[in-house]
């Protein structure tokens, strides 16, 4: 074994001095540049130190003003990253930032991991590593390309999503992938729960895909990409869709709309989508749409009441009952929506008889 923890006799004439411990086949402790910024991207960071490579440095967004003391604070991936002992830079533009590029090359890093960083990386910091660029993706691609490709399949009604691993072009995820596995997104979850199971199957598909990545090894981009057996993505299917930045209208409720599209908005959005009640905001943090045909997709609770209420005949958002121990009923344009947990301004989260409790509700007010 060599210092690498790579077998000696898996060296190969004609690789250069700084990679010359990349085998063709095997595992290989690989020297990896990181590049990540919220919560979603960690797992991967862990992932891959736990697997036994070595991060050479870590690619985040500078830290942000945030909270009511709009305090300096450093992203999850920093945070994580300082933790793990890793390098950590915060080039503010990296497209314009020559000097952190140059920094970041004499890394010799092998391979360059990309999950969630935030900028779009230049062709000069694309050509870096011999082994390429590779991008840990929330979704099923050419499906929800872009930001947020997690909330858009839940807006959207997806019934899956997944993770791709991709080789990164300067286009915007429109890269070549190598490896994607599919997940079923339930009628319950939410953008929280949906981005962990998400970001912790990044992790595992990335481990798989350097150890791939790793057994190829070096050479030019076309004959590297043809060895691994990438797959391009389908241009003609007409699945190609783009997840835009979302906007602060966006988390507004409109009762005029159905309840799906009301629930899958409260999902979507969690935990920020809000409604108006008695002049506060309210946000809704769990619901239910009231509808037959998804029946057994809702809890006992939700079953009971469907049909109890006409779908016609109420003003969208009027309040129709009061469901102790349950929540709040509120007509739409058509089948009712259940409130299990909301927050009102200045509250805590609260659920059931607690919450009806609080808003001080009762059967014939409005929401909105």
């Amino acid at each position: 074994m060599d210092r690498f923890g790579c077998p000696g006799n898996m060296r190969e004439e004609g690789f250069s001095s700084s990679h010359d411990h990349i085998p063709r086949h095997g595992f290989c402790q690989m020297k990896i540049l990181f590049w990540g910024t919220p919560d979603y991207a960690v797992p991967t960071l862990e992932a891959l130190i736990e697997s036994g490579h070595t991060i050479v440095g870590v690619v985040t967004q500078p830290d942000r003003r945030r909270g009511r003391g709009k305090q300096l604070i450093p992203s999850p991936v920093k945070a994580r990253a300082l933790d793990l002992g890793c390098p950590v830079f915060t080039p503010e533009r990296i497209r314009k930032d020559i000097e952190v590029q140059q920094t970041l090359k004499q890394l010799n890093a092998d391979v360059s991991v990309v999950v969630a960083f935030g900028q779009i990386l230049p062709k000069s910091v694309l050509q870096q590593p011999p082994l390429g660029c590779w991008n840990g993706h929330g979704s099923l691609l050419p499906r929800w390309r872009g930001a947020g490709p997690i909330q858009w399949s839940l807006l959207e009604g997806d019934s899956e999503t997944g993770v791709g691993i991709m080789a990164m072009e300067e286009g915007l995820d429109t890269g070549p992938v190598l490896i994607e596995q599919p997940l079923a997104i339930g009628l319950s979850d939410n953008a929280e729960q949906l981005s962990q199971k998400l970001s912790q199957l990044t992790g595992e598909l990335m481990v798989k895909a350097m150890g791939r990545i790793a057994a190829v090894g070096p050479g030019p981009e076309s004959d590297r990409l043809s060895r691994l057996g990438v797959t391009k993505q389908d241009e003609k299917s007409g699945t190609a869709s783009y997840a835009r930045m979302l906007k602060k209208e966006d988390f507004l409720v409109d009762w005029k709309r159905s309840a799906l599209d009301l629930h899958r908005q409260v999902m979507a959005l969690y935990p920020n989508t809000y409604t108006h009640w008695q002049g506060k905001r309210l946000k809704l943090r769990n619901t239910e749409p009231l509808i037959h045909r998804l029946r057994d997709q809702l809890s006992t609770e939700a079953q009971a009441l469907i049909g109890r209420w006409p779908t016609a005949g109420h003003p969208a958002g009027t309040v129709l009952s009061c469901e102790q121990n349950i929540g709040l009923v509120v007509s739409t344009t058509g089948c009712p929506l259940l409130i299990r947990s909301a927050q009102l301004e200045g509250k805590g989260t609260s659920e059931g008889s607690t919450m009806l409790q609080q808003l001080q509700a009762s059967d014939g007010m409005t929401l909105g």
